[in-house]
């Protein structure tokens, strides 16, 4: 029964993913905060931000779908830097707290901090002396948990916020996620050792209106008539932009796993609100060192299909060390190749406990 409604939910999503593929146009540039939809996480950059359907990752798979959080059996920190280019520093950070009934919480923040640039006007073109910069961040709060052996769910609670200047704007959205863990290319007893198939909705929540000082202006109404006009107290109404909605779909299974070596292959369908739909596959090779820990070595390709895709190939690896008392302490780095803006660097440090 678990493997017909498996095979009905992949058959239902598939074909609705098929049937979008013709839609245009994309909406492309129509959302903001779209520092949300950048992938974090050394892990899933390296194996082309496929990672929907991950369970044995680190913490930072709740990014990509908060039921993964079912699957976790320890406590856990992570740090991660990305430096962006021009001078953008994104960041993010995490803990979760694993309880034995209740299931697992976990809260996180992502940070993109644009710097500060020289204020210049058309009077002062060397700059006026002020400086103007940009930040967005957000915050969640995650909850996951394994109903059964095979289905895992959770979802993700957020607040975002956008300040440019005097400016900024917020909002509220949620994620959702499931993973279903499936008999198919099972190599031991473990529950999720098998194919597993996830499926999120990310950013689903209200839209951000930028507001602040700087709408706020003097105007006179009627320049050309005598009278009291002048000095109006007026304020700029902006647009309403929706949050960078996606929807993923995905899976995962070892072609071949033992207690040294294990080959890990991952593939995720995106369909976003705001770019044409695409595939990002990727794979890991892990090298059990008894005692001491793993060695990971991580591939993959971001974009296939997309229109006019920017993307392209993603490296990394990873080494997990063992230490006293079942804890552990991770270390992962990947490299992604943009076409606009080149080489990408992430690196991601965990603690396990």
């Amino acid at each position: 029964m678990k493997t017909k409604i498996s095979f009905l939910i992949v058959l239902m999503v598939a074909l609705s993913f098929t049937n979008s593929l013709a839609q245009k146009p994309y909406r492309v540039g129509t959302t903001a905060a779209n520092f949300l939809e950048i992938g974090y996480g050394s892990i899933a950059n390296a194996t082309g931000d496929a990672h929907v359907a991950v369970i044995n990752g680190d913490l930072t798979s709740i990014y990509w779908n908060p039921a993964s959080l079912g699957y976790r059996n320890q406590n856990e920190a992570y740090v991660s830097v990305l430096p962006w280019f021009a001078g953008i520093d994104i960041s993010s950070a995490g803990f979760a707290y694993i309880h034995p009934t209740l299931g697992s919480f976990a809260g996180s923040l992502i940070m993109m901090n644009y710097g500060a640039e020289d204020v210049t006007t058309v009077s002062n073109p060397e700059g006026t002396g002020e400086k103007y910069d940009g930040m967005d961040f957000c915050v969640s709060f995650s909850y996951g948990k394994k109903l059964v052996d095979w289905f895992s769910f959770g979802f993700s609670a957020k607040y975002i916020n956008s300040q440019i200047w005097h400016e900024s704007a917020s909002a509220v959205a949620i994620d959702l996620g499931a993973i279903v863990n499936t008999k198919f290319f099972v190599w031991t007893d473990i529950p999720g050792d098998g194919l597993n198939i996830g499926m999120s909705i990310s950013n689903y929540g209200t839209r951000l209106t930028y507001d602040g000082i700087d709408l706020k202006q003097s105007v006179d109404i009627e320049p050309d008539e005598n009278g009291n006009y002048a000095n109006i107290p007026t304020r700029y109404e902006l647009d309403e932009w929706e949050l960078p909605l996606l929807f993923r779909l995905g899976v995962s299974f070892y072609p071949y796993k033992s207690d040294i070596h294990s080959l890990l292959f991952v593939v995720d369908a995106i369909h976003p609100n705001n770019n044409s739909e695409s595939l990002n596959v990727g794979c890991q090779y892990s090298l059990t060192i008894p005692t001491y820990g793993q060695v990971f070595i991580r591939g993959g390709y971001k974009g296939l299909f997309m229109d006019e895709s920017q993307y392209g190939l993603s490296l990394g690896f990873g080494v997990l060390v063992n230490m006293f008392g079942n804890q552990s302490l991770k270390f992962d780095y990947a490299y992604r190749n943009h076409e606009v803006f080149g080489a990408i660097n992430s690196y991601s440090i965990g603690y396990s406990f």
